[in-house]
């Protein structure tokens, strides 16, 4: 294939658009938030809580409608055997959303939290947080690495130039506008990425469905044309894996550092909800060109286009179905045009998952479980050092890694069946503590490393009821591979496994230190004995009024300002010795009786 300039020209100028309005929107705002004093790294992670309604509905949007989501259900619907019946994304993510802003965006937005971590840290201690940010990084690092991968499949479709350097190229863009702007360049970035995706593809799918080699969608929807139908159907054996899987979409969508970033930045808790709300909508919609695009591929005689006899299912280049549809059925104009557009969606889409791993590393690591004195100028050197070492991290296992969707599937798994059950026991459970936290996470860790991925090579050593062997088949090379398929819901038992754990020997230990049975010499966490009472923690607001704690969480919402270590915090784990003595001393009824004479 020859290099085309017109393919590279759209390139170039929709990353140029990315790059000036990513530069611009961190010019327009680099004084945002001092009026308030407000500090400069809180301003990077959660732009200032002044986010407004049409930049936030967008960026909520862009949480989970990027690159991946795109092609992936693009990818579905084309795929024989599985269909729009298995595209599963649209419908998951949208119900994530609106299940997020019911129930996850006030209480997360009305206590003034910075980062998805502060709540974990705050009821359950520095060390539990710290293992808590280990799969919340997996998961937005291996996010990034799978989008990288993903454009660099895009690009090698559209240009035949060396993948690896525009993949590099691709993430030293967004590397830089995100280190220059933080949030607010994310957010108006995700502007122009939706309205790329969406004016790309819907200019595509006109002449795509207008192309003589592809047949009536509505035919081939419900009768075997060139494949099986695309609107797909779900076996009685595979039901349960079905809602396994949509489980997964709609709760475990929602513990994510990428969604919590923008509910934490909106101007108030019913603003994160009403953001929460549109996203939801505005997922459903961005969704409906690529599932026409996976349509098309469905309804396509291959052999009479530019591509070649056999279909893209029998090259294992399924993945790549937009793509191949929008440069082989659509004029070279418009083809270009699509293929820009969502290439640069895709670069796009890495940003903020490289800031949200920054943002829990910077303040829930660095800053709270290392360098509580830290100052704000150091906390916003930490966080640009992370964002250029997760970003560098992300590319290469773009690069070397080919089991980067592996990676993925397991890390998101994870944090469905660790950190989705531990936020809703932080939330709504009144009296959990570390050490049910601990066995939670084990008990989630392991139940669902015990079934196995399939897309690692990773083999089960649980076997859950109605377990199979199925036979993989490589159309390259023709090598046959033996999987064990799991047919029993076992991720979402897991989760449930994990949130019943927590509360169970969370209430079993407070028992046993508060009844006597065991000596309190014992608690060696420090989680039922030294702070005697897990509620008073749900009561806390991260609202600072001083050095004071406000207790009421029906408070009116404000931006939150500059919030002392010692405010934040009640766990005095957490703390210094010198700084508890410090509040200790201003807290004590001399020192108040003082202030009043």
């Amino acid at each position: 294939m020859a290099i085309h300039i017109e393919g590279l020209v759209a390139i170039a100028i929709f990353y140029m658009l990315i790059l000036v309005v990513g530069i611009w929107a961190a010019w327009k705002n680099k004084h945002s938030g001092e009026a308030e004093g407000t500090d400069r790294s809180e301003t990077i992670m959660v732009g200032g809580r002044d986010i407004g309604l049409f930049v936030g509905g967008f960026t909520m949007t862009a949480t989970w409608v990027g690159g991946g989501y795109i092609n992936g259900t693009a990818e579905y619907v084309y795929l024989p055997g599985f269909g729009l019946a298995w595209a599963q994304a649209p419908f998951g993510y949208a119900l994530s959303l609106v299940v997020g802003g019911l129930f996850f965006a006030k209480p997360m937005r009305s206590r003034g939290y910075v980062t998805m971590l502060d709540p974990f840290q705050q009821l359950y201690g520095k060390r539990m947080g710290g293992l808590l940010f280990i799969p919340a990084l997996m998961g937005e690092i291996f996010w990034s690495a799978a989008i990288l991968s993903a454009l660099g499949a895009t690009l090698s479709v559209i240009v035949d130039i060396n993948i690896k350097m525009s993949v590099v190229l691709s993430a030293l863009i967004a590397i830089f506008y995100t280190l220059v702007g933080g949030l607010y360049s994310v957010a108006y970035t995700d502007v122009v990425q939706l309205f790329c995706i969406f004016i790309g593809l819907w200019i595509s799918v006109p002449f795509a469905l207008t192309n003589p080699a592809v047949a009536d969608i509505t035919v081939t929807a419900v009768k075997e044309v060139y494949q099986a139908p695309w609107r797909g159907s779900i076996s009685s054996d595979s039901t349960w894996v079905w809602i396994d899987n949509f489980c997964l979409l709609m709760l475990g969508g929602i513990p994510w550092q990428v969604y919590f970033q923008r509910v934490l930045s909106a101007s108030s808790a019913t603003y994160a909800q009403v953001l929460s709300f549109l996203a939801a909508f505005g997922c459903l919609v961005m969704a409906v060109p690529s599932v026409l695009i996976g349509a098309i591929g469905a309804s396509t005689d291959w052999n009479q286009t530019s591509y070649g006899a056999i279909p893209p299912k029998d090259k294992d280049q399924a993945d790549m179905i937009l793509p191949i549809v929008l440069q082989h059925l659509c004029p070279p104009f418009v083809s270009f045009f699509g293929l820009g557009a969502v290439s640069a969606a895709v670069m796009s889409s890495a940003d903020s998952s490289i800031l949200s791993a920054s943002s829990m590393f910077a303040r829930n690591i660095y800053q709270m479980a290392f360098r509580q004195s830290a100052s704000d100028r150091e906390i916003v050197w930490v966080m640009r050092i992370t964002i250029f070492v997760f970003g560098g991290l992300a590319t290469v296992m773009a690069l070397v890694t080919g089991t980067v969707y592996g990676l993925w599937y397991l890390s998101s798994d994870l944090v469905y069946v660790i950190i989705f059950p531990q936020l809703l026991s932080v939330l709504f459970v009144k009296g959990t503590n570390t050490y049910g936290s601990v066995a939670a996470y084990l008990f989630g860790m392991v139940l669902r490393i015990g079934g196995g991925e399939p897309y690692l090579h990773l083999p089960p050593f649980i076997y859950y009821p109605g377990w199979t062997l199925a036979q993989r088949v490589d159309h390259l090379t023709g090598a046959i591979e033996e999987v064990v398929v799991q047919r029993f819901p076992f991720k979402t038992v897991s989760m449930l496994a994990s949130f019943l754990g927590n509360v169970g020997v969370s209430y079993l230990a407070k028992y046993l230190f508060e009844s006597g049975k065991l000596s309190h010499k014992y608690d060696f966490l420090d989680a039922v004995v030294s702070k005697h009472s897990a509620e008073i923690m749900d009561k806390t607001t991260l609202v600072a009024r001083g050095n004071n704690i406000g207790l009421s969480e029906m408070g009116p919402v404000k931006p939150r300002l500059s919030v002392t270590l010692a405010a934040a915090f009640t766990r005095r784990d957490t703390l210094p010795t010198e700084m508890v003595e410090e509040e200790e001393e201003e807290s004590s009824p001399d020192s108040s009786h003082h202030d009043e004479e």
